[in-house]
This record gives structure tokens, sequence and C-alpha cells, in this order.
């Protein structure tokens, strides 16, 4: 890789002017990010690269605990400064110990950090290119994927993302519908204002309405203070309507009004609030089916369902499996002391065959499960308890064709029932080749066979 190729992401709420030109002047396309979620979000935007966290910059304690994000990323090299007394701190000697290729107590020469970062940008282009894929794989924030149903997916997100619209997800459960509804509002003209979540499952109907809507002093029993509710607090940003399949038919005519009016009056209030929120639902339930059934309003349904996107279920991602697998076992590497180096092949075939019920969900906790329990350097079938979905008899390329073609055959004489005319032209070849092809799989029975073709002898070679 070229030195003008060269990308660091450089962490600090301070840079250095200095630190800057040097590394611009090695050749380095440097990009400042002032957090952790930005330099999560430049990290994965791109492939190999440097990192340097600053962190003689001073971050406050919530932000140094997020920082572990981007820095379990296989493909960026990390290295960190700091001042000779901070790494008296466990949790930052943790991070610096386990997660970066090097580190420089400042105050120290600019030649001595950019040729520190050259290093580590050296090791992760070196990366184990398995352990690694995600470089090649597309994401929107958390979310990860390159099959075609997640590309699909990050496009529909990036259009959505530019209007006001309601958005409707559907899906199973576990497939990361509150990754998609993120990734929607952090594109959005209203990535600045809040993001509020509720899920319609988990409150009972009873407390759904304040919970929604908020209450006055007074308004009940217990009522000491006024509360602001859920849709008040995300005003001029976006409201996250999780699983509202499970809403109360009592709690869906409120919903439907504040939808309509884009005001809510709070328990024992005697005045409406205007509030402004774009509206995100998502569900695993069927709502054509629960409309038919009548636990679902059909008017509400129309309200919430202006965009929809549909988020695919994993055993339908392909290659994603893995993708995914390796992600998770480097972003839960810290989960164990030994070094998991990743799966075994039989692993890898398991994690192909099962059908995932659970999705991206399940996958997480198998890997997680299997990091902690096993003994071993790299995961396998039975450490992820898939051993009973291991393919038992590989199967050869010419096997697989063989199969198929006696598959082929077999169907089509019993679609024209035994007349070899009709199957060999539905199969695209002579009466001979049928004849002959079944010669070849043991299939043939001369008193079937066409008067010509009769006497010839079972091992004759195939002429296709």
């Amino acid at each position: 890789m070229e030195l003008a190729t060269r990308q660091l992401i450089y962490v600090s709420r301070h840079p250095c002017a200095e630190l800057y030109n040097r590394f611009h002047q090695r050749g380095w396309q440097v990009e400042v990010a002032a957090s952790a979620r930005e330099a999560s979000r430049a990290a994965r935007d791109r492939g190999a690269t440097g990192g340097l966290l600053d962190l003689s910059s001073a971050f406050p304690a919530h932000e140094i605990a997020a920082f572990e994000a981007p820095l379990t990323l296989p493909h960026v090299g990390w290295v960190a400064t700091a001042t000779a007394g901070q790494l008296g701190d466990s949790g930052l000697r943790r991070l610096v110990r386990d997660y970066c290729f090097d580190y420089v107590t400042v105050p120290s020469s600019g030649e001595r950090i950019v040729d520190s970062v050259g290093h580590a940008f050296g090791m992760a282009v070196l990366a184990d290119p398995l352990a690694s894929q995600g470089q090649m794989a597309r994401s929107e924030g958390e979310m990860v994927g390159s099959c075609e149903p997640m590309l699909q997916l990050f496009r529909l997100i990036r259009k959505v993302a530019l209007t006001d619209a309601p958005v409707f997800i559907s899906g199973e459960s576990g497939t990361g519908k509150e990754l998609t509804v993120v990734a929607i509002h952090e594109r959005s003209i209203r990535r600045q204002a809040p993001f509020v979540a509720i899920n319609c499952g988990a409150i009972p109907p009873h407390l759904l309405q304040s919970e929604l809507f908020g209450y006055e002093r007074g308004a009940f029993t217990g009522a000491n203070q006024r509360k602001i509710g859920r849709i008040e607090a995300a005003h001029g940003g976006t409201l996250f309507l999780d699983e509202i399949g499970d809403l109360a038919l009592e709690s869906q005519a409120s919903l439907l009004r504040f939808l309509q009016e884009s005001k809510v009056e709070r328990l024992g209030g005697h005045g409406s609030v205007d509030v402004d929120v774009r509206i995100i639902s998502a569900t695993h339930v069927d709502l054509q089916a629960a409309m038919r059934d009548g636990r679902f309003r059909p008017d509400l349904y129309h309200r919430l369902c202006v965009l929809q996107l549909d988020e695919p279920p994993l055993r339908a991602r392909g290659k994603d499996i893995e993708l995914l697998a390796r992600h998770m076992l480097e972003r839960f590497r810290k989960d164990t002391s030994r070094r998991v180096r990743g799966f075994t092949p039989d692993a890898i075939a398991a994690l192909h065959n099962y059908p995932w019920p659970g999705n991206v969900r399940e996958l997480i906790n198998r890997v997680r499960r299997a990091l902690v329990m096993s003994d071993t350097r790299a995961l396998s079938a039975a450490d992820l308890e898939l051993a009973d979905y291991v393919a038992t008899q590989p199967v050869s390329l010419a096997q697989a064709r063989e199969a198929a073609e006696r598959q082929a055959i077999e169907r089509a004489l019993l679609r024209h029932r035994g007349r070899f005319s009709e199957a060999a032209s539905e199969l695209g070849i002579s009466r001979v080749t049928l004849y002959r092809l079944l010669c070849a799989h043991g299939m043939r029975q001369d008193e079937g066979a066409p008067p010509e073709l009769r006497d010839l002898p079972a091992g004759v070679a195939l002429q296709l």
C-alpha cells in the first residue's frame, strides 16, 4: 500500500496542529475524531487504517469506557499517547495493554509518534484476511453486511433518512431492527435531537398511557409531580415504537389521535401540547393477520406504515453469517484471557447449515458463550453447540453434479410417465443420450427402453 493512501484516525479533544502537519507531510490522510462515537464511525467506513488515541487530551471517564468499541476493530492499528501518570489508572492501562499496538509517553517527538503509528498500520494491513473480512463489508452504524439483501437495506436507510415520513420496520425477532432505527436517526436532520425508544410490549396497558403522554401532579394517587411522557421527551427528534404489534387496542386509539393531531394531553391536564417527532415503528408480528383478526387497527397501520423496510433474517444472508460470526469474535474477544484465533472448518460448516431461528441475537449469544467455555485456540462446532449441523460426509463437485443430473432425469421421466421422447425433449437432449445417461447412472431397464437402444451395453461411454 502506497504512502499516499495511508489513512489515520486522530482521536483527540485538542488535536496538535504540528503533529497533524507532520502526518500530512509523511503521506497520511488524517481525519480528526473528538469522541468514541466519531472514531467508530470513521473506522467502519474504510479498510486498513492507522489510529492515534490521544489519552492526554483528558477525555471524561464515560468516554474512556466507550473507546473499547473502536479499539476492538481488527483493521485499525492503534497507538495511544498518554502522560506519565495516566497509565496508573487501571481502566486506561487495560485499554492500552489489550487493544493498542504501542503507546508513547508525552511530551515526545512527533517523529516517534508517526513512526509508531506507521508500524501499527503495517500490522493492520498484514492482519489475517479471514479475521478482518469486515473490511470488505458495507456498514450502516453498528450494522455490518455484504449480501445483497443487506446492501439493499443500507440503500433504503439512506433514502428514508432524508424524509420525515413515518417508517415501519418488519422482521423476525433478533434481526437487528433497533440498529436500523438508530442508523436512520443518525443520518436524518434530527440526529442532534433526542432519540427515544419505548417497547410497547413490555409496558402493561394501564401504564402505557402515562408512559407515552405523561401526567400532571395529582392526576392519580402517587403522582406527586409532573412527568413528561416519552412522546413529549422526543420533541424535535425521533420516537421509536418497538413491538408496536403488541400494543393493546385501547392504547392504539390514543396513539392514533396523537398521530393525526401531533398533540399530546398529559393525564390530569386540561390543555394540549404540540409535539414534533418523527415516528419509526417495528414489530415481529404479522400486522396483516393482526388486522384480519381484529387485534390491530387498520387506520393506525396506515398511519405508521408510510415507508416500509424489511429486515432480512440471518438464514437468508448467506456469507454474512461467517462475516458476522468473525465480527462478534473480535468484538467479544476480551471475554476470555486466551488468544482465540478464529473458527474451525466444522464450525464454519455448522454456521451455514444451522437455520438460526433466533437470528443475529442468537449468533451473538452462541459466539460469546463459546468464547467463555472453550479451552482451545479455535472455536469448534461443539463449542457453538452446533455439532449436529456439521455435514457428516464431504461431497465433491463431481458427486454433486452426478446427483443433480440423476435427480433431473428422474423428475423428467416422472412428469412424462416414462415417455422417453418427451422427457428427452424437456431435458434438451436426444433419446439416445437420455438412455446412455440412464446406463451411466445404473437406472437402465432394457424392457422399457426404445427398441433401437435395448442392445446397448451397460457400460457404454457417455456422449453428451
